[in-house]
């Protein structure tokens, strides 16, 4: 055993330096190795906590369970919202949305352009057009319905400018 003992030490003697040397640069190595591992497992740690915010404790597959389940949720609220808003837009096609109005003197004898053509269209071109004919006597409205930007009334000038009015 001695004689192993003495053989080791005569082996490590003359190299003693480089050894030591070694060793530090491998100790140094671990250190940086160490740092670069907290730092990354700080990192790591900083990330699990915003994806677990406010779960009081739960398992990340419980808290990535509720995210799921928001989103499912989020999906199925955009269908409904996209199917109300299907129908709110097949009912706007109905609505009056163009309007034309042509304010006219008919007669000579009255003053100021009290008289009117108002057309009231959808999308399609169907509504009716409404004419107030203004004199010192009274008054008298007249309405026509449209369909497809035409009526099978006879129109006068102004009722005709309304709807080409309501139509551009």
């Amino acid at each position: 055993m001695e004689d192993l003992r003495i053989d080791l030490d005569a082996l490590i003697q003359p190299n003693l330096s480089a050894l030591v040397v070694g060793l530090i640069g491998a100790v140094l190595a671990l250190v940086v190795a160490c740092v670069i591992l907290a730092r990354r497992t700080r990192k790591l740690d900083e990330r699990l906590r915003g994806i677990t915010r406010g779960a009081e404790g739960r398992s990340l597959e419980a808290v990535l369970d509720a995210h799921l389940e928001k989103v499912f949720s989020m999906s199925r609220e955009l269908d409904d919202v996209a199917a109300r808003t299907a129908i709110l837009e097949a009912a706007q096609r109905r609505a009056f949305q163009r309007v034309g109005l042509v304010r006219y003197n008919p007669f000579e004898e009255t003053g100021g352009n009290q008289s009117f053509a108002l057309a009231l269209l959808d999308a399609v071109g169907d509504g009716w057009v409404m004419s107030s004919l203004h004199a010192r006597t009274g008054t008298r409205i007249y309405a026509k319905a449209i369909k497809g930007g035409r009526s099978e009334a006879g129109l006068s000038s102004e009722e005709t400018a309304a709807i080409a009015q309501a139509t551009a």
